[in-house]
């Protein structure tokens, strides 16, 4: 898919992986809603944009994990630019690590990491029906593939935003509706730190499972992959080459699997 003269919202766009893609997508000539719930975040980068590629972007402050705010977030696309033809669904949350998470740590999880792509898919993909086309673009992880040594919330929300993402594939794919699925492993944004300085020792041993696991790429890195997947239109987006290899290990011999996990977890418990 070429995205030039696209019309994009990237959610969590006020830093990280979503300040990357607003900066990569307008650098290919799209038009870009920058929606974080940090609004001054996302004031930062679409002026920081802008003065790169002037009038290629707008930002708003939007908990997009709400139906009603997703909706004034596309509405202002459709004002400013013309009806969304990209939906990127990257904002997400590490969530509590342990199994005494919360309630309202479950909940704010599963809205934030799930419930978002299911509220903007509702909105957006019967239009797309109508129009015959549009892509949607989700923000997993490869904890989404494989699991999250320390944080309940994150592993389970994470696989379940990958099967949301095949579902919507097998269900709309052949009516002109593209989805891509992105699942990195370790990447410099404040979201890899958080287990470092949650002060828990599953929290330190989420962070260095990643860290250890493989390069810890930058977002800019990880922004180029998606682009390049958006344009073959290709699902499973893997900056990390070496997670593809690691699910075949899962999926060909699941116990084997687990058994190297919990070894692997009481390995970081023990330096933790």
């Amino acid at each position: 898919m070429d995205v030039a003269q696209g019309v994009a919202v990237v959610t969590g766009g006020g830093a990280g992986i979503g300040s990357a893609l607003v900066a990569r997508l307008a650098r290919a000539g799209a038009r870009v809603v920058v929606a974080d719930l940090d609004a001054d975040g996302a004031r930062a980068v679409s002026e920081a944009v802008n003065a790169d590629h002037p009038g290629t972007t707008v930002s708003v402050g939007a908990d997009v994990s709400d139906a009603e705010q997703i909706q004034q977030v596309v509405g202002l696309a459709g004002s400013a630019f013309g009806p969304v033809d990209l939906y990127f669904a990257n904002a997400g949350i590490a969530g509590a690590p342990g199994l005494d998470a919360s309630e309202e740590d479950w909940d704010r999880s599963i809205d934030v990491n799930l419930r978002a792509h299911i509220r903007a898919a509702r909105l957006l993909v019967p239009r797309w029906l109508e129009r015959g086309e549009g892509y949607f673009v989700s923000t997993a992880s490869a904890a989404g593939l494989l699991t999250q040594i320390g944080s309940a919330t994150y592993a389970v929300t994470k696989h379940a935003a990958v099967a949301f993402a095949e579902w919507l594939s097998v269900t709309y794919g052949d009516r002109g509706v593209r989805v891509s699925c992105l699942c990195p492993m370790g990447v410099n944004t404040k979201l890899l730190s958080s287990g470092e300085d949650s002060g828990d020792a599953l929290g330190r041993a989420a962070t260095r499972a990643v860290t250890s696991a493989g390069d810890v790429l930058e977002p800019a890195e990880v922004a180029d992959a998606v682009l390049a997947a958006l344009e073959d239109e290709r699902f499973l987006v893997l900056p990390h080459e070496g997670v593809l290899e690691m699910y075949r290990h899962k999926g060909s011999d699941y116990d084997r699997w687990l058994r190297g996990m919990r070894r692997y977890q009481s390995s970081l418990l023990a330096q933790a």
